[in-house]
């Protein structure tokens, strides 16, 4: 029998980028930028849509570059869809995140919290992601989350 549970789980992130806090959330809001730094290593982003905007939806895939990985929607695939909850220009990126997957292991609806906050030396960027499904293993989110802080930061240190 498989173990499930109904616990609800927030996997956190922090890293400083020695970039402004507005730098950081305009990257966060244009879909070639995203497609660029988002997707963890070893992945590569599609987006399907885009509305940088409070309410805006968007739609994405996470592409496995080792095709012997599975997706959790397709064979080598993460298909989700997201909308803006809150956007607070250079401060915080409130996302509500949906998994397209039939296995209930994924299902629910994840909050990722981007906090961007100004230090000396640049942005501390924190995230947080809540309600996180319970078939996304902690250890290999955590790995994820910190991945792609790595991608953001070579992203906008390097512009």
């Amino acid at each position: 029998m498989a173990f499930e549970s109904n616990q609800k789980r927030t996997d956190r992130g922090t890293r400083v980028i020695k970039a402004s806090p507005h730098s950081i959330y305009q990257a966060m809001l244009n879909a070639e930028s995203v497609a660029a730094w988002r997707p963890p290593t070893g992945m590569k982003a599609e987006i399907y849509a885009f509305e940088p905007r409070e309410g805006g939806k968007y739609k994405m895939a996470f592409i496995y570059e080792d095709t012997a990985i599975a997706g959790k929607t397709a064979d080598n695939a993460d298909v989700f869809e997201g909308r803006f909850v809150e956007l607070v220009p250079d401060k915080r990126v409130v996302e509500a995140v949906v998994f397209e997957s039939d296995d209930p292991a994924f299902a629910g609806t994840m909050t990722i919290a981007t906090t961007l906050t100004a230090v000396e030396g640049g942005t501390e960027v924190a995230i947080a992601c809540t309600d996180v499904p319970y078939g996304i293993k902690e250890e290999d989110h955590q790995q994820g989350i910190r991945s792609t802080l790595e991608n953001l930061a070579a992203f906008v240190e390097g512009a």
